[in-house]
């Protein structure tokens, strides 16, 4: 087996809270194996409730950016992975991507109410991301 790190890219439209916590969680969890990078087809920052949810499982984003895909366009990667139908819709294409991934996740950002009930629609998003890729890139 290699041990070069396998370079994961997760793409949602702002890069503020889906692709960040993936990338988070991944790098969290698989971090021997991946190399991971997400970013944003229009990006803009990073979701303060996003950065909250992820401190609460040990995971620090704090200092994450919201960048834009086209920082990443002529790198190779392993996996191009989706996070919202919007960009998988406008996504460029990644030549030499050996896979392309698509899961659809709400978008917390559209969560209204109180300070807890927004952070709880993080939280709820949050754990589907971290299940998926749990079991997505478990054995690879």
């Amino acid at each position: 087996m290699s041990d070069e790190k396998k370079k994961v890219l997760f793409l949602c439209t702002h890069n503020s809270a889906r692709s960040q916590m993936a990338e988070g969680i991944l790098r969290s969890a698989h971090g021997d194996k991946y190399e991971a990078s997400s970013a944003g087809t229009e990006p803009s920052r990073v979701n303060p409730y996003a950065v909250r949810a992820m401190a609460e499982i040990g995971i620090d984003i704090s200092d994450h950016g919201s960048k834009s895909v086209e920082k990443f366009e002529g790198e190779k990667f392993d996996t191009v992975v989706t996070v919202c139908d919007h960009a998988k819709d406008v996504c460029p294409a990644f030549p030499g991507a050996k896979k392309y991934l698509h899961r659809g996740f709400t978008d917390p950002s559209r969560f209204r109410g109180k300070d807890e009930e927004i952070l709880e629609g993080f939280r709820k998003v949050r754990d589907e991301i971290k299940s998926w890729i749990d079991n997505e890139f478990k054995d690879s």
